[in-house]
């Protein structure tokens, strides 16, 4: 089931931006991914204890929310995807093809970013 809105189709609505959503949208569009995810949570509390500081939590919260932003949003998980291809195809970090592909990366990560942090 898919749902449109000002960005095209969505595979899942926007979750809610608590842990267990995310986690619960996750699991719906990218079973795969949950461990990583477990395992970047384990490592945001660690530091989050070491340094008596909640930040890391609220950067790992911000950054598997925008994950979500992209694998929910088929049009962006093809650009991710296109990207991702091309610097890893690319032979040298000096080529234009890198350069570009990396440009285009940090553009949708930057938007899906800003898209759950409105």
């Amino acid at each position: 089931m898919s749902t449109q809105s000002d960005y095209g189709t969505e595979l899942v609505p926007r979750p809610e931006r608590t842990p267990d959503a995310v986690r619960l949208a996750l699991a719906r569009i990218a079973p795969h991914c949950l461990d990583k995810m477990e395992k970047h949570k384990e490592e945001a509390l660690a530091a989050a204890i070491r340094t008596s500081e909640i930040g890391h939590l609220q950067q790992w919260l911000t950054h598997w929310a925008a994950q979500v932003e992209i694998e929910r949003r088929p049009a962006l998980s093809a650009r991710r995807s296109r990207a991702l291809t091309t610097i890893h195809g690319t032979s040298s970090r000096d080529a234009l093809a890198f350069r570009s592909a990396m440009d285009e990366l940090r553009a949708v990560e930057e938007m899906a970013t800003q898209a759950v942090s409105e």
